[in-house]
């Protein structure tokens, strides 16, 4: 069976959306453990309940050797790294070991509100300054550039005048909660492939 890692750092809504298409039967899946980035978060409490396994790497506790520890804990036992909320950096070993097997959810359309912090609210504030009508979310992969990985699928949501950063988070989650179990099912059944640093579904 395809197993995954879910790395979270918050209250785990991306992290919920992945169980319960599991659950339903909606991908062939085991999330084989999920990763805190620190203790205390509502995201591990929701692992807890499906008796997934938790563990929590805490870039205070482990500094730069972060990375390393979470490649301590997957590397032959996952097939694939989710990053859903996941607010820490990867980087070095555990890039390569995964090359194009760790995909991150962004609140927003990857190229445009992105990079190094562009997350959470601080996104949809920048993108409700800037007067754009349209917004969304993006699932890519992940590379050493922050955000910048060959983009998987995207989702378009309106903004209105009348939004601010909380409406308009909100919209843009239900678009995350669809799109990020359907990448992980695509992966899953071996559909994508990544060319010149663009993405291919093979349906």
């Amino acid at each position: 069976m395809f197993k995954i890692a879910v790395l979270v750092s918050g209250g785990g809504t991306d992290l919920q959306s992945v169980i319960d298409a599991v659950e339903n039967n909606y991908m062939n899946v085991k999330i084989e453990m999920v990763i805190g980035s620190r203790d205390n978060i509502y995201a591990l409490e929701r692992a807890k309940k499906h008796n997934i396994d938790t563990f929590v790497v805490n870039r205070r506790e482990y500094g730069e050797e972060s990375s390393n520890k979470i490649l301590e804990l997957t590397k032959g036992k996952v097939d694939l790294i989710v990053l859903a909320g996941f607010l820490a950096i990867l980087d070095g070993e555990i890039l390569k070991e995964f090359d194009n097997r760790i995909i991150n959810i962004h609140p927003s359309l990857i190229p445009s509100f992105c990079g190094p912090g562009m997350y959470g609210l601080k996104v949809h504030e920048a993108v409700i300054k800037s007067g754009v009508r349209f917004s969304g979310c993006t699932v890519h992969f992940v590379n050493s550039e922050v955000d910048g990985g060959a983009i998987l699928l995207q989702e378009v949501v309106p903004v209105y005048f009348e939004d601010d950063a909380e409406t308009l988070q909100k919209r843009i989650l239900e678009k995350e909660h669809e799109i990020l179990p359907k990448a992980i099912k695509l992966i899953s059944e071996n559909k994508i492939r990544v060319i010149d640093g663009r993405v291919k579904i093979e349906e």
